[in-house]
């Protein structure tokens, strides 16, 4: 059996028996029923358990501000009927950026960002009757920064295995006050979100970026590596500089990785004996941590999309064969989140990944729900491919023949640093992306193909 098959599923039964052949559980309920429940957290209600999952957009305008075609993208999920919107990654520092078209929000451009979310509420209110919940994610690529697309690594110690992908050198590591700095960054970005008329915001600790690298760092020396205080020290004091920004009408947040799975060296979330078993004994106690903080939501994750994209979206057509069945890496994110939330009952809990599961992911999301597993879902590449996913699915069931095919090509395109939607739905948008992407392709190096 190849790994690396197309989905090619004709019935959820078919599905089902598949999860049995491979010995893994995942849930599905009989209808989506329980997805039009609305969703309390503090005094903000949700009207129903769907969201949009960041999904980059590389087309900001040079300051890091919205442009024609980012505002066209989120209207269009408003208007699909998401109760909450989780924004793609929105850098609160320059060389942080992940190209030179990531957004970035400052002082000189927050005006413009409060125009971007007052259309973006306005949209959904006169579509659908509500606003959705808008979420700015806070982030810092770290080793993964393109600030003028071109690499500029910034990391928290050398790592073996991730340096075969993206080459860094002591020189890139950041030191103690760097980190230090960054928690104001933080906090400021806290405040520029509240002003720019978002909900919350989420300080972003998961995908291989700064945060997830410091939560990482066993082998690092100072205030920032080592032992389990250390190295959630970054995320925690960040956190803490954002919630000096809270009130009724505004919330901090995270979303969380809580499995790195790399094959080798050391990963949050996974056993340090160098293998690739999952060990939640940290996540769980960081969730808990969180709550007792103050945080009343989460987002969880998993898995870094440069080195091990099958562990956070599995794939159809990628860079890689993975070595497991991509419903086995569906099985370990849901029964994963599952554990934190029991874990950590009193948390609302949002999942991530269902897209690869296609005209079956809205019953797996209900049963997800219905388990316990977790209180609502994010999508990330199906609002791509179909931003209506979520009216569809309160009205029944999502519409297969909008659904996201997992081809990867929104990947390239994000990758290019090109703007970045589906290329096959959206065709006469993206495809002109696409070829110039395909033919930069042809004169790279052999290596540098992907």
């Amino acid at each position: 059996m190849s790994n690396h098959e197309k989905f090619h599923y004709k019935t959820l039964e078919e599905v089902k028996a598949k999860c049995n052949e491979l010995g893994i559980y995942i849930p599905f309920a009989n209808d989506t029923s329980i997805l039009a429940n609305k969703l309390s957290i503090r005094n903000i209600t949700l009207q129903n358990r769907l969201g949009s999952a960041p999904m980059e957009g590389s087309d900001s305008t040079l300051d890091g501000s919205p442009s024609d075609i980012t505002l066209r993208r989120y209207k269009k999920v408003a208007e699909g009927g998401s109760a909450i919107m989780w924004f793609e990654a929105i850098s609160v520092a320059q060389e942080g950026r992940s190209s030179r078209t990531q957004l970035l929000i400052t002082k000189d451009n927050v005006d413009t960002y409060k125009r971007f979310t007052d259309t973006i509420k306005e949209a959904g209110l006169k579509k659908n009757g509500y606003a959705p919940y808008l979420v700015m994610q806070a982030n810092h690529s770290g080793r993964y920064s393109n600030p003028d697309n071109k690499p500029a690594p910034l990391i928290a110690y050398r790592h073996p295995y991730l340096e075969q992908f993206r080459a860094a050198d002591d020189s890139c590591i950041v030191s103690d006050d760097y980190l230090k700095q960054t928690e104001e960054n933080f906090g400021e970005g806290a405040r520029l979100a509240k002003e720019a008329g978002f909900d919350a915001v989420d300080i972003k600790s998961c995908h291989g970026y700064l945060f997830q690298e410091v939560a990482s760092a066993f082998y690092r020396p100072g205030l920032y590596g080592g032992s389990y205080e250390n190295r959630t020290r970054l995320l925690k004091n960040s956190i803490k500089a954002a919630q000096a920004f809270e009130d009724s009408s505004f919330m901090v947040t995270s979303r969380v990785g809580i499995y790195d799975g790399y094959p080798i060296y050391a990963g949050f979330g996974q056993r340090t004996d160098g293998s690739m078993e999952l060990d939640l004994t940290e996540p769980i106690r960081l969730i808990k941590e969180l709550k007792d903080m103050g945080l009343d939501m989460v987002d969880l994750t998993m898995g870094n999309p440069y080195t091990t994209t099958h562990v956070v979206r599995p794939f159809d057509m990628g860079k890689y064969p993975p070595e497991e069945h991509p419903f086995e890496g569906i099985a370990r994110m849901i029964n994963s989140i599952g554990e934190v939330k029991k874990a950590v009952p009193d948390m609302t809990i949002l999942a991530s990944a269902p897209t690869y599961l296609r005209q079956y992911c809205d019953l797996y999301t209900a049963g997800a729900i219905e388990e316990g597993l977790c209180d609502g879902m994010l999508f990330g590449r199906m609002q791509f491919a179909d931003p209506d996913f979520a009216n569809e699915i309160i009205n029944g069931r999502i519409d297969p023949n909008r659904i996201c095919l997992t081809c990867g090509k929104c990947g390239d395109l994000i990758r290019s640093h090109k703007p970045t939607g589906c290329v096959i739905r959206d065709n006469k948008t993206f495809m002109p992306y696409y070829k110039e992407f395909l033919e930069e392709k042809k004169n790279l190096p052999a290596n540098f193909r992907g």
